[in-house]
């Protein structure tokens, strides 16, 4: 039985009944963000619409509850993008810098190769996340970095370090002058 609720049979038991369960139910799910829905017994006992007759024990076996789609799906997987950028929030987070210069670093990443580590720029030779160049720069961090975005990013917070001392010290340079 679905819990639909015929409006010309206001005198059904079975109606009213499923009326306000799908009313607790709505609430329920608001608050708590589990699904509550109506369905048969696991005895095999059905509540009758036809007839208005149903009892207590089929009536609370009929309720099912279900987890939220989120939690019944399994772990959603991350985009190569949302991979490398958490890679990134947790090594400026490890650095001791804010989530401010985050911030920054994550709009001039963005910009520069949007976060993707197999980023090259064939026209200049530039490469990886931070676009290195020359991309070879790199290999000062690991000799995984063609293909590791960690490496990657240590190289590039170093550079940056260096360079501007901050993130946001690099992307108001990159705001400036189109580069870093």
């Amino acid at each position: 039985m679905s819990g639909y609720t015929n409006p010309q049979a206001p005198h059904n038991r079975y109606n009213r009944l499923t009326a306000s369960i799908g009313v607790k139910a709505a609430v329920v799910t608001a608050v708590t963000g589990l699904a509550i829905g109506l369905g048969t017994a696991s005895t095999g006992t059905t509540a009758h619409a036809a007839t208005g007759t149903t009892n207590a024990s089929s009536a609370t076996a009929a309720l099912r509850v279900s987890q939220p789609a989120s939690r019944k799906a399994t772990k959603r997987k991350l985009t190569v993008k949302q991979r490398n950028k958490a890679h990134g929030r947790a090594m400026v987070k490890k650095r001791g810098w804010s989530d401010r210069q985050y911030r920054c670093l994550s709009r001039l990443w963005t910009k520069e190769s949007n976060w993707n580590h197999r980023a090259y720029n064939p026209s200049s030779g530039a490469g990886g996340i931070p676009q290195a160049l020359p991309a070879s720069k790199m290999g000062s961090a690991g000799s995984d970095w063609r293909t590791n975005p960690k490496t990657q990013i240590k190289w590039g917070l170093r550079y940056i370090k260096g360079r501007y001392g901050t993130p946001c010290g690099a992307w108001a340079h990159f705001q400036s002058r189109n580069w870093y």
